[in-house]
């Protein structure tokens, strides 16, 4: 039975927006005309913590919810193992549990409803007899080439890979099948494994998905926001002022958008998290020069301000800070609160140990001093042999 068209359009062009490319996109078009639910997947390697970066899938995994489609967040901590061991076995599963937490946390605080949020931890299924017979297909079937090739962008290259790594794409494209979706979601760094699923999938007998992809986004520093530059991402439980502090820092210089990263976190993240809460819209206060408030409703008239220099770095970092503290605030309410998340976050990522510091034996510290004198040794009282000598003083370093 088909929908009401004008629903349908406005869902479809929910689904659609900010998308950098969607292929297959009939796929979804047609559930959507029909009045059903698309079923979407997104997956994450369960492996560095959670910054403000996730906010940009987030976001739109986000739309998705609001225009109907079932949602499906695979937490895949076997695939985390594969690429390249790049999180110990045993903080996998913590690990999971802390993504858990954050995501579904994240998702609800953006005003969304998680009726049709399902989350799903990759080895609650990768390890069945089925699964495992699919991936001995699908190896048996594949180059090692088109499998270098198909995760070129998203698994760890090295000199002498692990062959872990060639498991990485098959699985991520079996998953299409094994938890029931109509598309998967992701960044268009992907985009080599999604052309793969198309052609993969079809060679066991299973239907080609349709894919989503996000684009790349810059971080505070024009690059890639990663979770080990921590001057370079936000955490998600980063205070107020830590925010501030590292907003304030961010690399954007005036009048030039290309690769401006606070631009693009409006874009991704601010306009469309204003959306889902009711009203699209990015304000940006002026008062300290005596001016009006600028309120924006479309990223291309930011862009436009921007280059024209009537928005500057000193004017947009304050708004940012501002609906960036407002969007994390029931997310840091939510894990104060929660004596279990805070457990699991101490398992999950565990303070470095601390180094211990190494002391120099100085010697005499007397030019031409020669070696410290030797300790008197003691003696003993009944009159036998002396004690054994103390361990000697240790060498200079």
């Amino acid at each position: 039975m088909a929908a009401d068209n004008s629903n349908a359009e406005q869902r479809f062009a929910l689904i659609k927006e900010n998308l950098a490319e969607f292929l297959n996109e009939e796929i979804i078009k047609k559930v959507v005309d029909e009045g059903g639910h698309p079923k979407i997947y997104w997956g994450t390697a369960t492996t560095g913590r959670p910054h403000c970066g996730y906010l940009v899938p987030a976001i739109k995994m986000a739309q998705f919810l609001a225009a109907g489609c079932e949602l499906t967040v695979l937490l895949a901590d076997i695939h985390g193992f594969l690429d390249n061991l790049k999180a110990p076995l045993e903080l996998v599963m913590h690990r999971a549990e802390f993504y858990r937490y954050t995501i579904s946390t994240l998702l609800g605080a953006v005003g969304v409803s998680t009726e049709k949020l399902k989350i799903v931890l990759g080895s609650s299924y990768q390890k069945s007899a089925e699964y495992v017979m699919d991936v001995y297909k699908m190896a048996s079937i594949i180059s090692e080439h088109d499998a270098k090739k198909a995760g070129a962008e998203i698994v760890k290259q090295t000199d002498n890979a692990p062959l872990s790594g060639l498991l990485y794409p098959i699985l991520q494209v079996l998953d299409e099948q094994y938890l029931d979706v109509d598309a998967q979601f992701g960044g268009v760094d992907q985009r080599k494994l999604f052309i793969a699923a198309k052609e993969w999938l079809p060679k066991l007998g299973y239907k080609e998905r349709a894919h989503l992809m996000n684009p790349m986004v810059p971080g505070l520093h024009g690059g890639k926001m990663s979770s080990s530059d921590p001057d370079s991402k936000i955490d998600l439980l980063d205070s107020p002022e830590t925010v501030a502090k590292k907003i304030k820092k961010a690399h954007a210089a005036p009048q030039v958008t290309e690769d401006n990263g606070l631009l693009a976190f409006i874009e991704y993240v601010l306009l469309p998290a204003s959306g889902l809460r009711g009203k699209k819209e990015f304000k940006v206060e002026r008062e300290r020069d005596g001016l009006e408030t600028l309120v924006y409703e479309d990223i291309e008239k930011i862009r436009e301000d921007y280059k024209n220099d009537i928005l500057t770095p000193q004017l947009i970092k304050p708004a940012i800070t501002r609906d960036l503290n407002a969007l994390l605030a029931p997310i840091q309410e939510a894990f104060k609160n929660n004596k279990e998340w805070q457990e699991i976050a101490e398992k999950a990522y565990p303070p470095p140990p601390k180094k211990e510091k190494k002391v120099k034996n100085k010697g005499t510290r007397y030019p031409g001093g020669g070696k410290p004198e030797e300790k008197a040794l003691p003696m003993r009282t009944n009159g036998d042999a002396p004690a054994e000598a103390t361990e000697a003083a240790p060498s200079a370093q």
